[in-house]
């Protein structure tokens, strides 16, 4: 495994452990929503760092389903936010 491949891994590793901290601790509702976008960003991204370490293809589709799921649930929470939910503002 490259140094830029392990070095990568290791920061989005990092990056994934603040992310959780913003996850539990964060103030408000959007501020959690937020945070968890930003966990299921860097999985995507560590999935495809995977994906090119190993050369194995169809990891990359595991990324792409994640990726949209996470779409999905940032539109879900817009919308339930632009019906009047719990605001913190």
């Amino acid at each position: 495994m490259s140094i830029v491949i392990l070095s990568s891994l290791v920061l989005m590793t990092l990056a994934l452990c603040l992310a959780f901290v913003r996850l539990y601790i964060g103030p408000s509702l959007p501020d959690r929503v937020v945070a968890l976008e930003l966990f299921s960003s860097m999985i995507v991204g560590i999935i495809g760092v995977v994906a090119i370490a190993t050369d194995v293809p169809s990891l990359l589709d595991v990324a792409i389903v994640m990726a949209l799921m996470a779409f999905m649930a940032a539109i879900g929470f817009a919308r339930f936010l632009e019906r009047g939910g719990p605001r913190d503002d």
